[in-house]
């Protein structure tokens, strides 16, 4: 009679005979997560980041904006790295353009931010 332990040794297992998968579902199957991690995470933060860049470029001297820090002021002066902006009278700022976080439209009030 045979013991216990060498019975279930040649069984395979728990779950009987195992059998191994392709190579091709292993491509397969990592091709398909890497195509979810893209189409889920990094387009659409390109898509944000070309949007970003787009607003930063159409700004224009008498447009009031909101910085990172909560600083909002009236645009005076572009240049290719920095805006010159007036805070208030007889007072001017020099800050870096991608401190910019919004453009307003005349008369509103900065919009509270979101996390995306």
């Amino acid at each position: 009679m045979q013991s216990i332990p060498v019975i279930l040794a040649m069984a395979g297992g728990p779950g009987g005979p195992q059998q191994q998968q392709s190579p091709a579902f292993m491509f397969v199957w990592m091709g398909l997560m890497i195509a979810i991690f893209y189409f889920i995470l990094i387009r659409p933060q390109q898509r944000r980041e070309k949007e970003r860049r787009k607003l930063l470029e159409e700004i224009k001297a008498g447009d009031r904006v909101v910085f990172g820090g909560g600083i909002l002021g009236i645009v005076a002066g572009v240049k290719e790295k920095t805006f010159t902006i007036k805070v208030a009278d007889n007072v001017r700022l020099e800050v870096a353009r991608h401190a910019v976080t919004q453009v307003l439209p005349k008369g509103e009030a900065p919009a509270e931010e979101t996390s995306k």
